[in-house]
């Protein structure tokens, strides 16, 4: 499932960090499911990169385990992004506010997560400095 930042440890088991995680991925769906039923191509995209991203959530692979805290910093990104076209161009009316609702409680689960999983603000800074020399190692056929 997650591990700990930087520890090593065998992956977490204890219910608060599988909550934590089917929360993310539970209000993922539920405005990935929101946004296909709106109809045209942005929602449909938006509606595609949820779904995306809750998929890859969970998904284990090895290469999404051991970039789980870059895919929470997207899913972070692209739902402020999707919140903050919203509130420049979005249409007011209920679904909208529902959606904007699960999205804002999901943005505080990622928070939560980042400081849980990935040591906070700082540990993924520090991970984020590092990911050219990991990506090279990959593309070298290292790790």
């Amino acid at each position: 499932m997650e591990r700990r930042a930087g520890s090593g440890q065998a992956p977490l088991q204890d219910s608060a960090a599988i909550g934590l995680v089917a929360g993310v991925v539970v209000l993922t769906l539920a405005t990935s499911y929101l946004h296909s039923t709106l109809g045209g191509l942005l929602f449909t995209l938006n509606a595609l990169g949820y779904a995306t991203l809750a998929v890859a959530m969970v998904l284990p692979i090895r290469l999404f385990d051991r970039s789980r805290w870059l895919i929470r910093l997207a899913l972070l990104g692209f739902t402020m992004m999707t919140i903050g076209g919203w509130v420049l161009l979005g249409a007011r009316y209920d679904v909208a506010y529902l959606t904007k609702a699960i999205e804002a409680v999901l943005v505080a689960l990622l928070i939560v997560s980042i400081y849980r999983f990935d040591g906070g603000p700082a540990g993924v800074l520090a991970r984020l400095r590092g990911l050219p020399r990991e990506l090279l190692g990959l593309v070298r056929g290292g790790r």
